[in-house]
């Protein structure tokens, strides 16, 4: 036997054995089921208690944080002593000013968790010269008693600033306003004098935001107009995409055809042509590391391996096609009949915009609870005493200008150093709170994609459309979700919820190792960020499945997950066609409603429609409501198409089963459209009474 033929058989035996052992059993015959079965009982209540159980803590968790917290230490400065920069009897001093911000640079990322190791003091305004090594800002005692020091002692403990630049304010925080001068910074610099410079700020931010906020509020009656024609294309995309559907997807196809055959042609062309000019034209160590394109476009080994790359992708491309062609028919007939079944059902377009609204909600109020359980640690400081004569002596110290020549007979010298003492289980309470939100917006997303799978499925079984569909299927669908099946929801959700807090831990601990020399330690790490991002990226494949199967069956989750699994494991090849081309489709469609919007708005707000220039209003910056409206109808063209890609998951699913159960017969007619029949060659012999 060839090698050839011992591999093939080899994937065969292995093809044979993934399905006989991960495929389950066939669905058989129920005569007494007609669609989502009605006569269901409550599933998962153990998983629907302990997720109540965790959105009372948060609630709790919240409260204490209103009790105790204050978020004004979020959003204004604390020098370090503790004292809030423009509050309180430091009012007058808004600005932070950090004495060395090397150090903070040093930290990377680090500076976010344990904030800059160097000393900050509040301050009335940024400093507005440059400086090196002369009286700026020091300590002394509470106590009435000034502890003198050398100057050099003094800056080495960091009770001095040794130098200031130029700084401006960002959110209260004074950062150096040079970097468009940083190559003069040695020369600006001086010993033991300082002047004067022009108060810059290079960034100008305030004044382009309230620039950018005037256009907003100029334009929104256009942008709410906008809007609404974005909501109107979507609408009438979906319901012509029942017409268009198979024309866009075989159109790319032969544009994909068209492409690496045309490609592969002119690689090979330019190749011949090269090769018969004797092209002297030799890849040296200098070449190959330079960044020089038409170097690389004058080789012959260049346009080979493209002309290799076109014809090999070409190939592939033919024998998908070939191969594949009923079945992606196939896809094309259920994206056809999910236009149909979204027609035949309008409310469930606008359903998307409830669990939106509650995420947006749930958002907003979780925002403000973290803020003040972040806000519930309180600062206190203690002096470390360094060469001292005497023991046990504490001070609580305030930062003051330094003045030349009082620090004679030292006595101590003071390092300053600050802990913060956390309100009890702060931490924790963080942590609780943000894996409470992960768990309750996942939640929010399945019950949304629960309430549409039952909807869609009293379309399909429905053997007479629309005729046959229960009346107010959503309704129906919502009832049923939230009576029966809270627990199901809670149960698929909270796994996500911790493949995802998961994630965020080892993004965490990314960020740690970041500039680690521990390569291994980084690696795996690497390793193990890839592994949960397929793992999330399969599990919500599976419970979106999992909920189609619980709207029309109505068991629990682990039922359901795998009923689903062996169902899409029969079916495997159909169900890879399916979701590609689905999901090409969709994002072809909002990439083409996005586009239109946002070409269309760019001429209107520009002036360059005629008839129309004296509606179009006075703005600073045209592009900002053509950014606003682009960005506001993609997330509506999502919430949109996101009804469409569940109706063509739910009749997918539906169609595996309808093919399971039945057969043609009279007492075991099919369900799916007569297109779909016609597709594969099945008919019903006598219509269902």
């Amino acid at each position: 036997m060839l090698p050839f033929d011992t591999t093939s058989l080899l994937l065969c035996q292995i093809n044979t054995y993934l399905i006989c052992n991960f495929s389950g059993e066939e669905k058989k015959f129920d005569p007494s089921f007609n669609g989502p079965i009605k006569n269901r009982s409550c599933t998962d209540v153990l998983c629907c208690l302990i997720f109540l159980i965790f959105v009372v803590g948060m609630v709790v968790c919240s409260a204490l944080g209103y009790a105790h917290g204050d978020p004004t230490k979020l959003v204004y400065p604390t020098d370090s002593d503790g004292n809030l920069c423009g509050s309180g009897n430091f009012a007058d001093k808004p600005n932070l000013m950090f004495f060395d911000l090397l150090d903070c640079a040093k930290m990377g990322a680090g500076v976010i968790v344990y904030g800059c190791p160097t000393p900050q003091v509040c301050v009335e305004s940024c400093t507005t010269s440059y400086y090196v090594y002369l009286q700026t800002i020091a300590l002394e005692t509470a106590n009435g008693g000034m502890i003198t020091a050398e100057r050099n002692k003094m800056l080495y403990n960091e009770q001095c600033a040794a130098y200031y630049v130029e700084n401006t304010a960002v959110i209260g925080r004074c950062v150096p306003a040079i970097f468009n001068q940083i190559t003069n910074l040695a020369s600006n610099l001086v010993t033991n004098e300082s002047y004067s410079l022009q108060n810059k700020d290079g960034t100008n931010y305030k004044e382009y935001g309230e620039l950018v906020y005037k256009d907003i509020v100029t334009s929104w009656i256009t942008l709410l107009i906008g809007l609404g024609g974005a909501v109107l294309l979507c609408l009438i995309w979906i319901v012509i995409m029942r017409w268009i559907a198979g024309i866009m997807v075989w159109f790319s196809i032969v544009a994909f055809l068209g492409l690496f055959g045309f490609s592969t042609y002119y690689s090979y062309s330019k190749y011949y042509e090269l090769k018969t000019q004797n092209s002297t034209a030799e890849i040296g160590l200098s070449q190959a590391f330079a960044l020089n394109f038409s170097y690389y476009l004058s080789l012959k080994q260049t346009w080979l391996a493209f002309g290799c790359g076109s014809a090999t992708v070409l190939i592939i491309l033919l024998l998908i096609i070939i191969f594949l062609c009923s079945r992606i028919r196939i896809a094309i007939e259920l994206i056809k009949e999910a236009s149909r079944a979204v027609g035949s059902m309008f409310s469930t377009l606008l359903f998307p915009i409830v669990p939106f609204i509650f995420q947006i909600a749930f958002l907003a109020y979780w925002v403000v609870s973290a803020a003040f359980v972040a806000s519930m640690g309180s600062a206190e400081y203690k002096g470390e005493i360094q060469n001292t004569t005497s023991d046990g002596v504490n001070y609580v110290l305030e930062r003051i200008p330094c003045t030349p020549n009082v620090c004679n007979n030292l006595l101590y010298y003071l390092l300053i150093s600050k802990y913060l003492n956390f309100f009890r289980y702060t931490i924790f309470m963080q942590v609780y709170m943000l894996f409470v939100f992960l768990w309750v917006m996942n939640f929010i997303v399945a019950l949304g994609q629960i309430v549409l799978a039952g909807a869609f499925a009293s379309y399909y079984w429905a053997f007479n459309k629309p005729d046959d569909i229960a009346a107010f299927p959503l309704v129906a669908s919502f009832w049923r979700a939230i009576r029966y099946h809270l627990g199901s929801i809670a149960f698929g959700a909270f796994i996500i919820a911790v493949i995802q807090m998961i994630r965020i831990v080892l993004e965490y601990l990314d960020a740690k190792l970041k500039g680690s020399e521990n390569t291994i330690a980084r690696f795996f790490l690497k390793c193990l960020k890839c592994c949960f991002w397929c793992l999330e990226k399969f599990m919500k494949f599976l419970n979106k499945n999992a909920y189609i199967m619980i709207a029309v069956r109505g068991k629990n989750f682990c039922a359901s997950a795998k009923d689903a699994f062996f169902l899409i494991m029969r079916n495997i090849v159909r169900c890879v066609v399916l979701d590609k081309v689905a999901d090409f489709l969709l994002f072809l469609s909002k990439l083409i409603v996005t586009a239109a919007i946002c070409v269309g708005s760019y001429f209107w707000f520009q002036g360059s429609i005629p008839f129309f220039t004296n509606y179009v209003p006075k703005l600073n910056f045209y592009l900002t409501p053509v950014i606003v409206l682009t960005l506001s109808t993609y997330i509506t063209a999502s919430l949109f198409f996101s009804v469409y890609s569940m109706a063509v998951d739910t009749l997918f699913i539906c169609f595996l089963e309808d093919l399971e159960m039945n057969d043609g017969s009279a007492s075991k007619p099919y369900y799916m459209s007569k297109g779909l029949m016609g597709l594969l060659g099945k008919k019903n012999k006598t219509e269902k009474k």
